[in-house]
């Protein structure tokens, strides 16, 4: 979707996450977010979503990781500030592209909006609780209450226009206060300083340049160069397998690919775009055992295709991975 639905007050389609509401908060050291320093109230107890018309609450950065043990802090700080909650995984190529996008504007609105991250792999109750069927999926919290907001990687304006739907909702239910990052480095101006990024090489730079205008073409170029260059450049050998999957994803949709697949179920790309989609939705299994069971069938080049096109899942998975291992176990045992 491209938006909020409409919602009234009530948070029409909210899931249940009453099981995280009711967990006591860890004291642990560097949690996503902390109750309201003094002097920063973050409402009265007992009241989410009610917070006082100049409500802030001190929280370590804008973006922050949250996982299954510490959520319930994110659900204290949804009674003050919207929360934003990106359910993604290292593995996850459109992952890529729609984090720097979401951590863009959240840092735009200074404060209005929270971004919490959570890595699903290692989040299995989070995971459920927000019926995360396929990633990067986006939702927000919103007084201890969810509400999904999108699947998918989206351009830059349309989830604009999703956080100003998210602001407008939260307000409606009385959650209007700002995040305050404790302990910022004011500059000259009096502005938060933010730490200068490490540079990237030159034709990574370029292709998360195109990346982030959509050219996916140039990206691919700019990685097959920079391998070129340097074949030892994992980075750059991963980046081309990611941009890759996205780019194949382009125009497509899911019943035309499935259909085709179910149609023809020997034939090589066929199957190979059923697994990108499988992929791109985080069913890395199901991707790998189609590329496997149909390998046998194939002739040489089917069978090259399949193989390339498994190293190429295999770089987006993550080569430690368990489910890598096991695939390529199996793999070999076809080949040999």
């Amino acid at each position: 979707m491209t938006g909020l639905p409409p919602v009234p007050a009530g948070l029409r389609g909210a899931v249940d996450l009453s099981s995280l509401v009711n967990r006591p908060a860890p004291s642990a050291a560097g949690a996503p977010g902390q109750p309201a320093a003094a002097g920063h109230p973050a409402g009265p107890a007992g009241a989410p979503g009610v917070p006082g018309p100049a409500a802030s609450v001190a929280v370590p950065a804008l973006v922050v990781d949250a996982t299954d043990a510490t959520f319930s802090q994110v659900l204290e700080l949804s009674s003050t500030v919207p929360v934003i909650v990106d359910l993604w995984a290292e593995w996850c190529g459109p992952c890529k592209q729609l984090s720097p996008v979401l951590e863009k504007l959240v840092a735009e609105y200074a404060g209005r909006l929270l971004l919490v991250k959570v890595d699903v792999d290692s989040n299995p109750q989070l995971t459920e609780a927000f019926q995360a069927q396929s990633i990067p999926a986006v939702a927000a919290v919103i007084g201890g209450r969810p509400v999904q907001l999108f699947v998918g990687a989206l351009p830059e304006a349309q989830v604009r226009d999703v956080f100003e739907q998210v602001l407008e909702l939260a307000a409606q239910n009385g959650v209007t206060g700002t995040a305050v990052v404790d302990g910022a480095a004011a500059d000259a101006d009096g502005e938060a300083a933010e730490p200068e990024p490490e540079p990237l090489p030159p034709h990574h730079q370029d292709a998360y340049d195109a990346i982030d205008r959509g050219d996916y073409d140039a990206a691919i170029t700019a990685y097959r160069t920079a391998i070129a260059q340097d074949p030892r450049d994992q980075l750059a050998v991963a980046g081309l397998a990611q941009v890759s999957l996205i780019a194949r994803l382009q125009g497509v949709t899911i019943a035309d690919v499935r259909g085709a697949a179910a149609a023809a179920p020997t034939d090589v790309d066929a199957q190979l775009a059923v697994a990108d989609l499988d992929v791109s939705g985080g069913h890395v299994d199901d991707a790998f055992d189609r590329v496997l069971t149909v390998f046998p069938s194939l002739d040489a080049a089917g069978k090259d295709a399949a193989r390339t096109r498994l190293l190429d899942y295999f770089e987006i998975v993550g080569l430690d991975d368990p489910r890598v291992a096991a695939a390529r176990r199996r793999l070999t045992m076809l080949l040999y």
